[in-house]
């Protein structure tokens, strides 16, 4: 529900019903990530995807149904290669799919207001959560991560379920991981869905320079939070970088001191000096961020690894850079060298290969875990 939380505040501020389907379950070779959500109101428009187009019929099939009856289903798609065909999930994978019911306020299938309110907040690019109750007692219940214990017991849930739930969501909100949980409830189990949605993670691009542009361009449409910081006010403005959210002029091992990042911070380094180079490159391969990648030729990431250990950076800190950053695709516009960039990015987050896949064996579509667990 999440990911289409837009169109389902618009839909529901117009009146509409709708039917939400959402992945619960991916095996193989699947197109769309589990919590994935596609809709559809009760004039028969459709919201969302949920497998790229393999098991859309199917799925509003069961949607109209769900809007006919208020029931809620769970069915699945796939799983052999004939099975999966027959379904059109053309990929080969399987799906598990519940589609339930939800409307405004007093309507049937009406939604608390809690779970509104992290609608909007996922559509305002603020962390947000809810659960999903897919199977057993109280099934199709939605469950706002800011609801209370006691407010969810009214929806048939004992009081001991009621809090692992709500604790569980709370930590897959911090976590941003969505997931499914078995959990008991008076004896009788129930398999709830957790999708959350977190604040976008950050892309710092230090280097005010073409290539600084187009990777600016290409981090936005994978939705990153795009930040150019430069110290030099000529070249570090927001009319050279549209699609940045914000470019800064401090000098640049400062302002990486003073700003936030995460484990999901990636930070490419594309300014070519060495009196920004060296102490921003110390600076940032001490913190526990996803990525950290430099432009250079052979000889100068050679000047800057002695210079780093110099600075007495660790081998184990060392080995965290990334440079010459990007894969070897044969790159060389702005624009090429950022989808280089971005791709050992990606690789370098799911412990991929970066191989074709023609020389690849296995499902297309696999998790990071899966990924990792064939490397040597």
């Amino acid at each position: 529900m999440l990911d289409i939380a837009a169109d389902l505040l618009k839909a529901l501020g117009a009146g509409r019903r709708l039917a939400v389907a959402t992945v619960t379950t991916v095996d193989g070779s699947a197109p769309r990530a589990l919590g994935t959500s596609m809709a559809v109101d009760d004039q028969g428009r459709v919201l969302g995807s949920i497998s790229g187009g393999c098991v859309e019929g199917a799925v509003y099939q069961a949607a109209e149904g769900v809007l006919e009856t208020g029931a809620p289903v769970l069915a699945e798609f796939g799983f052999t290669d004939g099975d999966a065909f027959a379904a059109g999930l053309s990929c080969g994978g399987r799906i598990e799919v519940f589609v339930h019911e939800i409307a405004t306020a007093g309507a049937r299938g009406s939604l608390d207001v809690r779970v509104v309110n992290e609608l909007e907040a996922t559509r305002d690019g603020r962390p947000a959560g809810i659960a999903i109750v897919v199977s057993g007692r109280a099934v199709g219940t939605v469950i706002a991560a800011t609801a209370s214990a006691p407010e969810v017991e009214r929806d048939g849930l004992d009081a001991a379920a009621a809090q692992r739930i709500l604790h569980e969501l709370t930590a897959r909100v911090t976590s941003g991981v969505s997931g499914t949980l078995d959990i008991d409830c008076d004896g009788e189990p129930l398999r709830v869905l957790f999708v959350v949605a977190s604040t976008a993670p950050r892309m710092i691009i230090f280097g005010a320079v073409d290539f600084s542009a187009a990777l600016a361009d290409a981090s936005s449409l994978l939705g990153y939070h795009v930040t150019v910081c430069d110290a030099r006010p000529l070249f570090a403005t927001p009319q050279r970088f549209p699609s940045a959210d914000e470019v800064v002029v401090v000098w640049p091992s400062e302002y990486l001191r003073q700003t936030h990042t995460d484990s999901r911070t990636v930070i490419c380094v594309l300014t070519h000096d060495e009196k920004f180079d060296v102490p921003l490159l110390e600076e940032a391969l001490r913190l526990p961020v996803a990525f950290v990648g430099a432009m250079a030729s052979r000889s100068t990431h050679e000047r800057r690894i002695k210079a780093l250990e110099g600075a007495g950076l660790s081998a184990a800190q060392l080995d965290r850079l990334h440079s010459p950053i990007g894969l070897d695709i044969g790159g060389s516009t702005p624009q090429e060298t950022a989808v280089s960039i971005l791709a050992e990015v990606i690789a370098s987050r799911t412990g991929a290969s970066g191989e074709p896949l023609r020389s690849r064996t296995g499902p297309i579509h696999r998790t990071a875990e899966a990924v990792r667990a064939t490397r040597p």
